[in-house]
């Protein structure tokens, strides 16, 4: 088993989380590891050369992947800021690995042992929320979770809650429609397919039912709705899945957190997970090769 390690904004605190992972005994139990990066300290750093150097760190690590050099991708976070004054378009770490993939369909899961939340929508302003939710997107988003937890985790027959987007689920239309018109329309037509779900879900209770067991996942309608209470619970130890790609992708739940660079302090803990994370990942789907799918698939036709 080998795993990439992308090292991330050369400003960040990337080096120093990889640094402190790979020292740990369990890590290097678990794999062999090649780190895509260099040395931070022999150069001078800008917002444009850090940007450059992200992305060149990312394509060579993707491209092993696809050619099966490696068998997963961890990623060190990197800066949206540095990427855009470096003039490239993607976002974040989802939008560039879907695209350079060639991948439509991917979904952004935020994973722990007790809570898994998957993102309907992700990097946008919360005023253009609404506007971006649609049947197909909670469709997509629905399949692919499922998909996911049953060849990644294992689970049978996963049991997925759907958040809704207004307070209250809506409160019958008084506080806002999208519950009736699009989301329970698409959790319908995912019902008939026989996908476990509930929803359109509480948002405010959702997240401790599944925290308690009732849920395998939560798939949310917007960025924070999600993030907010899953880094409550695992701010050190939460992990970024990237589901749907060709390849396994995984990535610490931090950012570049620029300004502890070079105190020593930057806790490794979910970079530790990440590895794991994707090292489990890459067994179970290698032990799965070849299998029939357990449940629903992406190719059945939704009337």
């Amino acid at each position: 088993m080998k795993i990439g390690i992308t090292m991330g904004d050369p400003k960040g605190i990337g080096p120093e989380v990889i640094s402190k992972a790979l020292r740990d005994p369990r890590v290097k139990s678990w794999a062999d590891y090649v780190v895509y990066g260099e040395d931070v300290a022999a150069k001078e750093w800008n917002a444009e050369t850090c940007g450059h150097a992200s992305i060149s760190y990312l394509e060579k690590a993707l491209q092993d992947a696809i050619d099966g050099k490696i068998d997963a991708m961890v990623t060190a976070p990197i800066s949206k800021a540095h990427l855009q004054k470096a003039a490239y378009p993607w976002p974040g770490h989802t939008e560039f690995l879907a695209e350079r993939t060639g991948s439509q369909k991917v979904v952004m899961m935020m994973a722990a042992p007790q809570l898994k939340v998957s993102l309907v929508t992700i990097h946008m302003p919360l005023k253009e929320v609404p506007k971006q939710i649609s049947e197909e997107k909670i469709i997509d988003t629905v399949r692919i979770t499922f998909d996911s937890l049953q060849q990644y985790w294992r689970i049978l027959n996963p049991r997925v809650a759907v958040c809704a987007l207004n307070p209250h689920a809506g409160e019958e239309g008084l506080l806002g429609d999208e519950e009736i018109r699009v989301i329970q329309p698409a959790l319908e037509k995912l019902r008939r397919q026989g996908y476990q779900l509930e929803g359109p879900c509480v948002p405010d209770a959702v997240f401790h039912q599944a925290y308690e067991g009732e849920f395998d996942a939560v798939v949310c309608m917007y960025h924070d709705q999600g993030l907010i209470p899953f880094k409550m619970l695992y701010f050190q130890e939460g992990v970024n899945v990237t589901l749907g790609l060709p390849i396994i992708r995984t990535s610490p739940d931090h950012g570049t957190a620029f300004d502890i660079v070079g105190k020593g302090v930057a806790n490794p803990s979910s970079m530790i997970a990440a590895i794991e994370l994707a090292v489990e990942m890459a067994k179970k789907r290698d032990s799965l090769r070849g299998v029939k799918p357990f449940g629903p698939r992406d190719d059945e036709e939704i009337e």
